[in-house]
């Protein structure tokens, strides 16, 4: 029984695995704004693909959440809330913008003292800059990378016809 052609993206949590190991390895130009590194492990190929496109678009996005999560906390800092009415509300700004209350850190207080704020910021993490990469598995080894990248992005545009056809 021959195996048939693997063709995909990774978890993420795979990209930390590989890192360390990827992290020496040239880049390859496959286009402008897209470059891949390769590493071959037992008979695939991880395919690990930087565009610059993405790397603004995700920054785009975290900037806005960020945004977001600050005017909302803002808002709660004004609010005449329990503390029990507080953690019901930074819950829900949490799941609104999961990506930037990653980068804050919060300490809600005890008790409230008139005039107050319910929470002090005990800091912000550094803002993570855009890494726009993912990670592909392949079992085409000895292909060119632009050959896999393009393998790659037809494949994103069969999945997205799919998806159209399916909501028509």
């Amino acid at each position: 029984m021959t195996a048939g052609l693997l063709l995909g993206r990774t978890p993420k949590g795979r990209l930390s695995r590989y890192e360390k190991a990827l992290t020496d390895r040239p880049w390859h130009q496959v286009r402008d704004g897209v470059e891949v590194k390769l590493l071959s492990q037992e008979g695939e190929v991880y395919v690990l693909a930087q565009s610059r496109d993405r790397i603004h678009k995700e920054r785009s996005m975290r900037r806005r959440q960020l945004k977001r999560l600050w005017k909302r906390l803002q808002e709660l800092r004004g609010m005449p809330l329990s503390r029990d009415q507080l953690l019901l509300k930074l819950g829900a700004a949490q799941q609104q913008s999961p990506s930037a209350w990653r980068l804050v850190h919060l300490q809600v207080r005890k008790g409230n003292e008139p005039g107050s704020s319910p929470y002090a910021k005990t800091g912000c993490a550094r803002f993570a800059a855009g890494r726009g990469v993912i990670l592909l598995r392949t079992n085409l080894v000895g292909r060119d990378p632009a050959q896999m990248w393009e393998f790659y992005t037809q494949l994103v545009q069969v999945e997205e016809a799919f998806k159209t056809l399916k909501g028509t």
